[in-house]
């Protein structure tokens, strides 16, 4: 096999380029660097050029070496698609809690009646990190095949020191033996669980005293996230544990204003938070805080819509300078979907989105949310050779055909992971440790 990678003859190539050091915003959002008839080629797992057909060919002419060579033709070429807000490793399922917001159940009266992410945390603070494992690699092989090639993986389903500690190992080990590569985020403030369901501050102060050190001291996690929101943490709890996380080295991210206003993204601007996330009831002036301090907004129109609420007002963001990302929420109960693509479609359809603003929000800007856009997020000389392949002949057909995948190849690292459609990467790894693990 060769050291390069031709990818030649596309229809067009969207390169994301010259938004490496800060993300897009406003009209930049629609400034996507588009080349039609472009090639790209690839050394290893770098991006060596990227341009006209001509031009990228007669380069490769060039060359010495042998090239392996992909035709193409009538295809769109990306960046592979980011999603920065996952809640990806857990056990079990909450199919049943459809019917219940069928019959008027609110996501807040489920939560206070056991169900919601504590009915996740029984079942995940239960299984054992092999079981998590087997559970996430199925969902991490969907993620692939909608062309996502990295994603941010939240803790949050243990709420305890022990069991929040195992969610981080396991994505951590995801990372190590997935294509996918997964970004972890803890976030032991997540829910308040029912041994300190009277004492809300106590449980807050094991998260300051024995968790957040522990998750700091072994490198597990980049970022630190809290539920801000009425009944879950409170603006002033969220302050501390997110400055006392930030004080260790994670980086601080915050699930805001997603029920009600709150001033979530007020204290996201007063932390300068790298990203606030839902925003659905985020108020004028902690937009406008928001675009002064430079915070990302993640969106996640699949979460209202599956919740079947009002998404985030994406116009007025995007108006008022905020950087906007896009994500599916991946999580057991308010988003169970690995659809990119489908997220994507309801940014145009709910939000208002244009279908250049969307793949800036699911590239370049959502690599930027995870603290990765110097790495990936564009097709540019020198990052990683991340590229994906649309059976359209161009950008705007992703959007055109809803809920419909149009991934054919995907190329992570410099390498073929999945070929017209079909997951074709090898987890030996995966199945090595597993069988390993059975055996003890």
């Amino acid at each position: 096999m060769s050291e390069y990678l031709y990818i030649k003859n596309a229809s067009q190539v969207i390169t994301m380029s010259g938004s490496s050091n800060k993300p897009k915003i406003g009209r930049e959002m629609s400034n996507i660097g588009g080349i039609e008839n472009g090639s790209v080629l690839i050394k290893k797992d770098r991006i060596v050029f990227v341009g006209a057909n001509q031009a990228v060919e007669q380069y490769v002419s060039s060359l010495s070496e042998p090239v392996d060579v992909i035709n193409a033709a009538g295809k769109v070429v990306t960046p592979g698609l980011i999603d920065p807000h996952t809640h990806i490793v857990f056990a079990g399922s909450r199919e049943k809690e459809l019917e219940m917001r069928l019959k008027g159940a609110k996501y807040m009266d489920i939560l206070k009646a056991g169900g919601g992410i504590l009915s996740t945390t029984t079942e995940t603070r239960q299984a054992s990190e092999q079981q998590l494992i087997s559970e996430t690699v199925p969902r991490l092989d969907r993620f692939l095949q909608y062309g996502v090639t990295t994603i941010e993986a939240k803790s949050g389903y243990g709420l305890t020191t022990e069991d929040e500690w195992k969610q981080l190992r396991v994505a951590k080990k995801l990372n190590e033996i997935h294509p996918i590569d997964l970004v972890s985020t803890f976030m032991g403030a997540h829910a308040v669980p029912y041994e300190y369901k009277e004492n809300p501050d106590e449980f807050v102060q094991l998260i300051i005293e024995e968790m957040l050190p522990l998750v700091a001291k072994e490198k597990l996690a980049e970022f630190c996230d809290v539920f801000c929101e009425e009944g879950v943490f409170t603006v002033e709890q969220s302050r501390i544990i997110l400055a006392e996380g930030k004080k260790l080295g994670l980086l601080p991210k915050i699930h805001a204003d997603e029920i009600v206003p709150f001033g979530g993204a007020e204290l996201a601007a007063e932390l300068g938070a790298v990203s606030a996330d839902h925003l659905l009831r985020a108020s004028e002036e902690g937009i406008l805080e928001m675009a002064e301090k430079g915070v990302i907004a993640v969106l996640l129109p699949g979460t209202a819509f599956f919740l079947m609420a009002e998404p985030a007002n994406a116009r007025r963001m995007i108006e008022a300078g905020v950087a906007v990302a896009l994500s599916t929420d991946r999580n057991p109960g308010s988003s169970p979907t690995e659809s990119l693509p489908f997220i994507m479609n309801l940014a145009c359809l709910t939000m208002k989105m244009t279908p250049e603003e969307v793949l800036a929000a699911c590239t370049i800007n959502a690599a930027h949310a995870i603290n990765r856009a110097h790495e990936i997020g564009s097709i540019e000389v020198g990052k990683k050779a991340d590229v994906i392949l649309f059976d359209a002949r161009n950008y705007q057909t992703l959007q055109y055909n809803y809920a419909v995948n149009l991934v054919d190849t995907v190329i992570k690292n410099g390498k073929v992971v999945v070929k017209g459609g079909v997951n074709v990467a090898k987890r030996e790894a995966f199945h090595q440790y597993s069988s390993t693990e059975n055996r003890h």
